[in-house]
């Protein structure tokens, strides 16, 4: 029996390298050219929006528009966004760059505000189309996390009240300010300027200022001069503690797009 079973492993390893020898290897499979891919790198959309964009050029704005535009292909309606990189430290009380401007053509986006007021001015409020109207109810309100607002205005007499929510307010931007018309008696004018697009800008602690111009369904326009309003309200404000050149560069994008650099100097010569 253990002759029988030695002889039987003996011819089955004699026969294992027969076995592999005949075994053909298999062929690579040659990778198929679809369109573009065989001409060169294949590329996705997002990198080719990269690609159509000189880094080292800068734009008039008609022709930065027009190629953001182009370059705005996502299914929902991109917001337009402009960042202009200012020589301005925060730090400085005297180098503060912060106000108010209202957009030719808006924002293309609908502002939640909040009014801090009683009797007629309450009244005016609401029909001007504030979202929230109140008093202790509405700080109340705020106090317990309902902050989903864009804009607080507040009439003089409410401000002692407001100003209990400088901890809430304060860290969102929402605090009231004389300075930038949202504290007021006239709260029909400023609930009416803020749902016609109204904008509020403030340097950052990097010197940069940022704000929405717009919406990609804006025609390229509108677009236009709603970037030229906005850079003139920047450039009026400008503060006495800032000297030299006051704005260092400028580019615009949309919110899946590549930035573009602006002709600064262009835009305010003009």
């Amino acid at each position: 029996m253990a002759t029988k079973k030695k002889d039987a492993v003996e011819a089955t390893e004699a026969q294992a390298p027969e076995a592999t020898e005949t075994k053909a290897p298999k062929a690579a499979k040659a990778p198929k050219a679809k369109g573009k891919r065989a001409e060169g790198p294949w590329q996705s959309k997002r990198q080719q929006k990269f690609s159509a964009v000189d880094r080292d050029r800068a734009y008039t704005v008609a022709e930065a528009v027009k190629l953001v535009k182009a370059n705005a292909t996502t299914k929902f309606d991109e917001s337009i966004d402009l960042a202009v990189n200012l020589n301005a430290d925060p730090k400085y009380a005297d180098q503060q760059v912060r106000g108010m401007t209202e957009l030719p053509h808006g924002t293309g986006k609908s502002l939640r505000v909040a009014v801090f007021a009683r009797g007629p001015k309450a009244e005016e409020a609401k029909k001007a189309g504030a979202d929230a109207v109140g008093a202790d109810d509405l700080m109340e309100s705020m106090n317990a996390g309902k902050l989903d607002y864009d804009r607080v205005i507040a009439t003089p007499d409410l401000m002692p009240l407001v100003g209990r929510l400088g901890k809430v307010l304060g860290p969102k931007g929402l605090m009231p300010n004389p300075k930038l018309g949202t504290v007021t008696m006239d709260v029909k004018k400023a609930v009416e300027s803020a749902k016609a697009g109204s904008i509020e800008f403030r340097v950052e602690k990097a010197g940069i200022v940022q704000a929405g111009i717009g919406k990609a369904s804006f025609t390229e326009a509108q677009l236009a001069e709603n970037i030229k309003a906005f850079i003139d309200a920047l450039n009026k404000a400008k503060p006495s503690g800032v000297k030299g050149i006051y704005m260092k560069k400028a580019s615009v994008s949309s919110t899946m797009g590549p930035g573009l650099k602006l002709d600064l100097a262009a835009i305010l010569s003009a």
